[in-house]
């Protein structure tokens, strides 16, 4: 009997407890509320964030804040201090050059409509007007050099050349950095066992005063289109180039085969009228009695085109 006496009367106390940490957290949560609530006046560092500074200029005090006075309630102050504020300034349209400056004016209005909210009144801002100084960049564009090394599986092969997204990149900057600049060239990429279509991501290399600099890509995409390919063969004639009119000659074969490699897409595209080979007389000595066969002409489609013989016999005929 009273070990349950007990157990009520520790209960009952554990209740009071409870209620008057209840009681307590509410009192407090009112008073958080009610402070954040009133109006309080203080002055805060902003930063700026410039927008559109045109490409043949550089902002030299890059770090210039503005110090602003506001008035407003107690969440916004609250907002204020957990994030850093920010001002936009576009340069585009809310600054105009003097004497190698740029000048940004706004009035206090014109602030408090565009870029705070209602229920916050600005005060004052320091420095008033803000000046950025500012130098000459130059603009240049420069090829991205390629630094691969590719390896196929068996019958597999490029259609085309590598190729980089961007293939050149807006370098703007100090014109003594900027002209030194001939072109950006990418890290080295090795891939092996292609089977399929090239798509990576690529770094570049940056010069050592990259952070003097600005580039419209610090990467580049490297693609190729990986088809299956195969071995072809055709049969094509020879032509005899550059024989003295009067000379009547004979020559053996009259057809060389002439092997090359292709995608299969582009297999049944290939004939015999997309090669040609010739034999020049102007590349024979006297005491020859046969001609060496050249290639001068394959479609772009093919790789590797080759003649399988290497001596065209003739004899000279009166």
């Amino acid at each position: 009997m009273r070990k349950l006496k007990a157990d009520i009367i520790a209960s009952f106390k554990n209740k009071r407890i409870n209620v008057f940490i209840l009681f307590l957290l509410s009192a407090f949560v009112i008073l958080i509320f009610t402070k954040l609530s009133k109006y309080y006046t203080n002055t805060l560092p902003f930063e700026i964030e410039k927008l559109n500074v045109p490409q043949e200029n550089v902002i030299l005090n890059d770090s210039v804040k503005l110090n602003i006075t506001l008035k407003t309630h107690g969440f916004n102050w609250l907002k204020y201090y957990m994030s850093k504020p920010k001002i936009k300034i576009d340069f585009s349209k809310d600054v105009y050059k003097k004497e190698g400056v740029f000048v940004w004016n706004k009035s206090k209005s014109y602030l408090n409509n565009t870029q705070f909210e209602k229920q916050v009144e600005l005060l004052s801002i320091s420095p008033d007007p803000v000046t950025f100084r500012y130098g000459v960049n130059m603009v240049k564009k420069v090829p991205v050099v390629l630094n691969t090394k590719l390896s196929f599986s068996p019958g597999f092969d490029m259609s085309n050349d590598v190729f980089s997204e961007p293939d050149s990149i807006i370098v703007v900057g100090p014109n003594i950095l900027v002209s030194q600049i001939t072109a950006l060239e990418a890290e080295p990429i090795i891939l092996n066992d292609i089977r399929a279509n090239i798509s990576e991501t690529v770094k570049l290399k940056l010069p050592k005063n990259a952070s003097d600099l600005k580039f419209s890509s610090k990467q580049i995409i490297l693609k190729g289109q990986v088809e299956k390919f195969t071995e072809g063969t055709l049969k094509v004639p020879v032509f005899i180039i550059n024989a003295p009119k009067n000379t009547k000659l004979k020559y053996f074969p009259k057809v060389v085969s002439v092997s090359y490699y292709v995608s299969l897409t582009n297999f049944n595209t290939i004939s015999v009228k997309d090669f040609k080979v010739v034999c020049d007389f102007n590349k024979i000595n006297e005491s020859q009695s046969f001609f060496v066969p050249e290639l001068i002409k394959s479609p772009e489609a093919v790789k590797n085109a080759k003649i399988k013989q290497q001596r065209i016999e003739f004899i000279l005929t009166k």
